[in-house]
């Protein structure tokens, strides 16, 4: 297929929707909805993000602001599915309450994000680094109750499996720790999450998490063959959060096609670009 020979190159498809469980997506990227200035500028990061899904905190976020606003009056309920997350967490008995409490919420709302969760329990306050056996323990209790969890973890690549094998519905390493906004720091980590999770099941979806803080760290994450972003304080602490905005829903894309397009190998030499048979004069 030549791009340059076509015209309606814009208007097709060169991807598949993210599916997560029961869910399908159109974007690849996942926002969050705390840290913003106000709901205001919140309201129009997410709908520049391109984001389908939108995740919030059910224990931290404020449900109305100073004001006496409603942060669900700032999100369009009819676009975004919300993803309740169980941020703030730093036990299976409190995470999986928090998480029933989502459902609840969702339900009341009528909006399609009531089945499932995001699911963070934090070992400490000052890393915020996952901690892997009560998120384990949380996982397993929440698959029972018929939840499709969303995990969030370490980059290691046994947690990883174990929680696959709880029966989560996709795995959700951190790039670096939350916030940090350092990049992926370990990606050869990354890519043995890719191998041993999609070992036999190749649309198991993977999904980094945490510590991605510009465009080009997006696209360095997307382009290891993860399936999806998410982030919040990459898009919400930025100089320009607007611009920010646009600038990862547009780096996802670009990571996700590279991805599916295939670098071409590093070489430590050159390659001409231009054809060496049929040059004038030899």
């Amino acid at each position: 297929m030549s791009l340059a020979t076509d015209k309606n190159h814009e208007s097709q498809n060169f991807d598949t929707p993210l599916c997560l469980g029961t869910h399908q997506l159109e974007s690849r990227l996942i926002v969050g909805t705390g840290k913003y200035e106000d709901f205001e500028q919140m309201r129009q990061a997410l709908d520049l993000s391109g984001s389908s899904c939108v995740t919030v905190a059910i224990r931290r976020e404020r449900l109305y602001d100073v004001h006496g606003q409603n942060i669900l009056d700032f999100i369009d309920l009819d676009r975004f599915t919300l993803l309740p997350n169980t941020a703030g967490c730093y036990n299976a008995k409190d995470a999986v309450r928090t998480a029933r409490l989502g459902r609840e919420i969702l339900l009341g709302l009528e909006n399609p994000g009531a089945d499932w969760v995001k699911l963070e329990v934090l070992a400490d306050t000052k890393t915020l680094l996952p901690d892997p056996v009560e998120t384990l323990a949380a996982c397993e209790m929440l698959v029972s109750e018929g939840f499709q969890v969303l995990c969030y973890t370490t980059d290691d690549p046994i947690i990883a499996r174990r929680l696959k094998a709880a029966g989560a519905t996709a795995v959700m390493p951190a790039g670096s720790p939350i916030g940090s906004g350092q990049g992926v720091l370990n990606p050869n980590n990354i890519r043995i999450c890719l191998e041993y999770l999609k070992d036999g099941d190749p649309d198991y979806p993977v999904i980094i998490d945490a510590g991605v803080g510009t465009a080009s760290d997006v696209t360095v994450a997307m382009e290891l063959g993860v399936d999806g972003i998410l982030l919040n304080t990459g898009i919400a602490h930025a100089q320009d959060p607007l611009r920010m905005a646009v600038a990862m829903n547009q780096a996802t894309k670009a990571g996700r096609l590279a991805y599916l397009a295939g670098r071409i190998p590093k070489r430590l030499y050159a390659s001409a670009s231009s054809p060496e048979e049929g040059v004038i004069g030899s």
